[in-house]
């Protein structure tokens, strides 16, 4: 082993024997007893960071995910995992809605000390089923049970008044809102990433739909986004960008990773068993008891969305020299998405 590498697991040795100390901390100021031990850090998460811990009190003796803001980085926007606990306990009592329930939290002393949430771990697999290399029929019956299942309680999180569970003071982020995020996306991106995006945001501006009441929204729903068992979502999880404002952000975003959409970063032309579109926005609206007007544009907004995003993701992939497979996929498409919004947009 070289010096640096033995430097680097004594460092991930140490933060995780820290985070053990301030969760068992944290968790006493509300758990008389507690004790926090075992942090162990799980791979994935870009980000913040995740870790399992044992949570032991007198009577208690369960599993806990500690999700924890980078050392070193502002625990802001997609790293203020506070704000994410704030959703998530805000959906605890939802009916239809299933997220992890949060236990207990710490706000740290940033930079010196990263601010962390504690949540039950929820059983369940993550896993997109159109970005699987994997592509077996027997799975697709229980892929496309999942999907729907997704469907209506995005459906039940999107009846949720966001005042009534203490989230009125949030600002609302407007469609316009929408198109600037991801304008700026682009203006940071690759030159060879941007495509035309300027004509494609003039476009989205130019036929914008009437809004609607705005609720409670998750910024990137899909399965891979969730825990699933058997042929149902047991939690939503990942929450870094959620807000409030139109529901049909989300509904939009959950059709883009099914079969019929033909997601560029799918591994092939074989189908993992998604249902179709219509099905998904079918059960959807059957949960949400009242139907859903002019997804067309917000299909030309996910793609201009989906291009935005991946431009900074493929930029990140290339500075750290690891792409990827999804990404280099990706990365000859992106044009092909501004495209598609074009013409969903009739331009």
């Amino acid at each position: 082993m070289r010096q640096s590498d033995s430097a680097i697991r004594l460092d991930e040795a140490t933060f995780a024997d820290e985070l053990a100390v301030r969760a068992t901390s944290a968790a006493a100021r509300s758990i008389a007893g507690a004790q926090v031990s075992g942090v162990r850090q799980l791979a994935g998460g870009a980000s913040s960071l995740t870790y399992t811990a044992t949570l032991t009190a007198p009577g208690v003796d369960i599993p806990v995910v500690l999700k924890v803001a980078p050392p070193g980085l502002a625990p802001v926007r997609n790293r203020d995992v506070l704000r994410q606990s704030r959703v998530m306990a805000a959906l605890a009592h939802a009916p239809g809605v299933r997220v992890p329930a949060v236990l207990f939290e710490d706000e740290g002393v940033p930079p010196r000390t990263s601010p962390f949430v504690a949540m039950n771990l929820v059983a369940g697999e993550c896993v997109e089923p159109i970005l699987d290399e994997a592509r077996e029929v027997a799975s697709m019956p229980r892929i496309r049970a999942r999907y729907l299942d997704a469907a209506r309680i995005l459906a039940h999180l999107h009846r949720v008044e966001p005042a009534k569970v203490g989230l009125g003071d949030e600002s609302i982020v407007s469609l316009g809102n929408e198109i600037d995020r991801w304008t700026t996306a682009f203006e940071t991106a690759p030159p060879d990433l941007q495509g035309d995006y300027r004509t494609c945001a003039q476009a989205l501006r130019g036929c914008m739909p009437e809004p609607v009441e705005p609720v409670i929204n998750h910024g990137d729903y899909r399965l891979g986004n969730t825990l699933c068992e058997g042929d149902r979502v047991t939690a939503i999880i990942d929450w870094e960008i959620w807000s409030v404002g139109d529901p049909r952000v989300d509904l939009s975003w959950l059709t883009y990773f099914t079969d019929e959409a033909h997601h560029p970063a799918a591994p092939g032309v074989e189908p993992c068993g998604t249902p179709i579109i219509a099905e998904v926005v079918r059960e959807y609206e059957h949960a949400l008891g009242q139907a859903v007007p002019d997804l067309t544009w917000f299909d030309a907004l996910t793609r201009y969305k989906e291009a935005a995003a991946t431009a900074l993701l493929i930029k990140r992939a290339r500075k750290a020299e690891v792409m990827p497979a999804p990404f280099r996929r990706m990365e000859p498409a992106l044009p092909g998405l501004l495209d598609e919004a074009m013409a969903l947009l009739g331009q």
